[in-house]
């Protein structure tokens, strides 16, 4: 019999790791970013587009997070790579396209 262990650590072993690693740290400072200049006073319309102000940085905010799962989950598969944060990051990355894929398909 045969046991394999999986050791898992924190520090980041490939390349796309450390991109998704990044991109997720992008992801929260455009976020944070985002509602900055929502306290500030900028405000929405009725179209996505009313106020570049704030469409930009969300935007941007939601593809680095998109962006952040895909490659954290290249490099969990084809790499390897078993690093907390790479699987952390790959996770917040798959809530922010679960979000924008519900925005998108179920609009309010």
């Amino acid at each position: 019999m045969i046991i394999k262990t999986t050791k898992f650590s924190i520090a980041l072993k490939t390349r796309l790791g450390k991109w998704s690693i990044s991109l997720i740290i992008v992801f929260f400072f455009l976020y944070v970013l985002s509602l900055l200049l929502v306290m500030s006073g900028q405000g929405g319309g009725a179209t996505l587009f009313d106020n570049l102000v704030l469409t930009i940085p969300i935007f941007l905010a939601g593809i680095s997070g998109i962006l952040a799962f895909f490659t954290g989950i290249i490099s969990i598969v084809k790499s390897k790579e078993r690093s907390v944060l790479v699987f952390l990051a790959t996770a917040i990355g798959l809530f922010v396209l679960i979000f924008v894929l519900g925005e998108f398909l179920f609009p309010h």
